[in-house]
């Protein structure tokens, strides 16, 4: 279970990072960025910000370096602006749930393409052996009487 203070700090970090990104780093290279979480260790010291990037591969890779670029600015405002101590250290992550979930959406949709397909094919279909092929009681007495 996470530290609530932990959790409220981070919070606070995503927040300002946020904000700083948008009104004081003026680089060329950062596109439209959102921080989605922050992630910080137990001791508060190393915070990982996970990011999604809007564009190309090429566009998010200049991002990606804008972000590094501006790491050192963004952990002194952090530090500023909510009074600590110790700033943590800021390690940017490109999230990947964008990407994760639409391959899921690819999948779930050639999964209902291949069952409306199983259907196709079964529509007038007949069974290989016969229409009911488990054993009655009334088969099995025929059968003993016979005997």
């Amino acid at each position: 279970m996470t530290n609530p203070r932990v959790a409220k700090l981070a919070d606070q970090i995503k927040v300002v990072v946020a904000g700083t990104l948008e009104r004081r780093v003026k680089d060329p290279r950062l596109g439209f960025v959102t921080i989605t979480d922050v992630r910080l260790t137990g001791d508060s010291r190393e915070a990982t910000l996970f990011y999604t990037a809007m564009g190309s591969e090429a566009e998010q890779a200049s991002t990606a370096a804008a972000l590094e670029s501006a790491r050192g600015m963004l952990r002194s405002t952090v530090g500023k602006r909510l009074g600590l101590r110790y700033a943590p250290t800021l390690a940017f992550v490109r999230d990947a749930s964008a990407e994760t979930a639409k391959s899921l959406e690819d999948l779930l949709a050639r999964a209902a393409a291949s069952d409306a397909e199983v259907a196709r094919q079964a529509v007038g279909a007949t069974h290989a052996g016969d229409a009911d092929p488990y054993r009655h009681r009334e088969d099995e007495e025929s059968q003993d009487a016979e005997s």
